[in-house]
């Protein structure tokens, strides 16, 4: 029998390097050859179960050979069929008939003709297609949990708590929150959001940095019942609904170990909970994995290997600063360093470095932790956020002692770093001391590699966006969003960075020093060669990497006027601005 993949390879669907590259990736993720190509987006779903479908001689069933209700089967737990992808399509007396995403499991049909104790027929069916079919139990056990919260009136306070754990605790609630769960893995989705409003409850996942709506919320009726169950899990005060709470879920899914950092807030109509999805195994330790400009990223480089000073991140909540700095760190020999990290909360483990955890409640604040740092004989240290005074000149001061300090700060621009230091506390003479550079970072979404757009580009269009300088010689096309199924018809898969790279020599010190405001520090960086973030994002619209609509998205402050702007950079006398 020839292996799936010479089949793909015979058919067109793939390349020799294509198969490598997923073998690859298959010993690196641990889950079955077809899944993984589907979520590498080497073939579609439907190609891939054709090919398996002739090779192990099953039959493909299409959605309309799916009941319209479910089909019940007590002997059959809805847990064996939720984890083994596996639904019922029809039961008469000559047996049950089955639809499975891996039909071929011995396992599957040895456990279900032993809990059924009746001869079974399972055919292929396409994962998307079983995962309809088993929203149909959902349903069902929500109609169902209708009548159980009818029964809550007229009880009191601890009564309705105790009932609220029972329910918390009972099949249909944990299997919808564990669907929540694994869609969340499903999309790659990097935040979960459940929201209680007048007309309903509202689930969305964060894709890419975008929200968007889930077709299918769960039940407003059940708001409480999922609120309880995540509280649960993430170790809250469950009778506590009045005061917002913060919480963490270590579980493994498909396969991957995630992290779920929860937080809860009070509404009128509910307790709003939104859940980060931290994916160890998807986090990218690599620089030039990062999303850098060649320029960018050896400047970059040449800041990080000094053996002192401090180096900012900044960009705003969910910029990918944390994910920079550990790349940073994993970029350094921890063999030969002593590396120290303070943050809140610690994210990701890295190997050989010491990672601290902040925990106000005992008061080991990132001040009192960086003061016991300096005494542990470190070369390097990572403080998660400068948030407050004492935190930013502690820092300094460790970098005048001759160390190499990172930490991420709040601005929208590297040159914004240095004034908000400035207002931190930190004089300018220890500014221009100890701060070696700023990188200034924003998330774009790449195009769909499967169904992007060429467009051309008009002279004007070139000329009003500023990409003229960016296109290769005779280039007058660029690319734009267009929607498919392999991007949930959002024209965008993944992320890249943008990048605004601020290094402070000696013409910024001078600047800096003369009390330049954060806007003159900007021009003035800009004469000296640095790309504003916006122009980086042009870089990459030029190379078919991602639109200029998600540019000017992420960039909006930064695109007006970009080609005046250019021009008075180009003639500006840094020292009469500053007069």
């Amino acid at each position: 029998m020839k292996k799936i993949g010479e089949l793909l390879v015979e058919q067109g669907k793939l390349s020799e390097r294509d198969v490598e590259r997923a073998l690859l990736a298959q010993s690196e993720m641990g889950e079955m050859f077809g899944q993984v190509l589907v979520k590498l987006g080497l073939v579609s779903e439907l190609d891939f179960a054709n090919v398996l479908s002739t090779q192990i001689d099953i039959p493909l069933l299409s959605a309309s050979d799916y009941p319209e209700e479910p089909v019940q089967l007590d002997a059959l737990a809805q847990d064996f069929m939720f984890s083994h992808h596996v639904v019922p399509l029809a039961k008469s007396d000559a047996g049950v008939s089955f639809a499975a995403a891996v039909p071929q499991d011995p396992f599957l049909a040895k456990a279900l003709r032993m809990a059924l104790d009746c001869p079974v027929d399972i055919s292929l069916g396409l994962e998307s297609d079983i995962n309809r079919a088993l929203q149909l139990y959902l349903q069902q056990d929500e109609s169902e949990e209708d009548e159980v919260f009818d029964q809550f009136g007229g009880q009191s306070d601890d009564e309705f708590i105790e009932h609220l754990k029972d329910l918390a605790s009972e099949a249909p609630v944990i299997r919808l929150v564990n669907q929540i769960i694994h869609r969340a893995v499903d999309m790659q989705a990097s935040d979960i959001h459940i929201e209680p409003f007048e007309d309903g409850l509202h689930l969305r996942y964060r894709i890419d940095g975008v929200l968007q709506d889930h077709p299918d919320p769960p039940a407003a009726n059940l708001s409480a019942a999922i609120a309880s169950r995540i509280k649960l899990l993430s170790h809250m005060n469950i009778a506590e609904q009045r005061l917002p709470q913060d919480g963490r879920i270590m579980t493994r899914v498909k396969g991957h170990e995630l992290d779920l950092r929860v937080s809860t807030i009070p509404t009128v109509h509910g307790e709003s909970i939104v859940m980060r999805v931290l994916d160890r195994e998807s986090i990218r330790l690599s620089l030039p994995d990062m999303g850098f400009s060649e320029d960018t990223l050896s400047k970059y480089q040449d800041l990080l290997a000094r053996p002192h000073g401090v180096l900012l991140v900044t960009g705003p909540t969910g910029s990918g600063k944390t994910t920079t700095l550990y790349a940073s760190l994993a970029s350094l020999d921890s063999d030969r360093l002593k590396i120290i990290t303070v943050e809140d909360p610690v994210e990701y483990q890295l190997q050989g470095v010491n990672q601290i955890q902040v925990q106000a409640q005992i008061e080991l604040t990132f001040a009192r932790a960086l003061r016991a740092i300096l005494r542990q004989d470190p070369d390097i240290i990572m403080i998660g956020e400068m948030r407050d005074t004492e935190t930013a000149q502690i820092g300094v001061q460790s970098a005048l002692t001759g160390h190499l300090v990172l930490s991420t700060l709040h601005t929208n621009t590297a040159a914004g770093a240095i004034t908000r230091l400035e207002d931190m506390g930190v004089e300018r003479y220890l500014i221009t001391s100890s701060v070696n550079g700023v990188l200034a970072q924003r998330l774009v979404r790449t195009l769909c590699s499967h169904c992007k757009e060429e467009v051309p580009l008009g002279s004007a269009d070139m000329e009003a966006s500023g990409i003229a300088a960016f296109l290769e010689p005779g280039q007058k096309t660029v690319y734009q969003a267009v929607g498919c199924e392999h991007c949930m018809h959002t024209g965008y898969s993944g992320r890249t960075s943008i990048h605004e790279l601020f290094p402070l020599d000696d013409e910024m010190h001078r600047v800096i020093m003369m009390g330049a405001d954060a806007t003159t520090l900007h021009a003035a960086a800009r004469r000296q060669g640095m790309y504003t973030l916006y122009e980086d994002g042009l870089r990459k619209v030029a190379k078919g990497l991602t639109s200029m609509e998600e540019v000017l998205r992420v960039t909006q402050d930064q695109s007006d006027d970009v080609v005046e702007d250019v021009a008075a950079v180009e003639s500006l006398d840094v020292e009469q601005a500053v007069i």
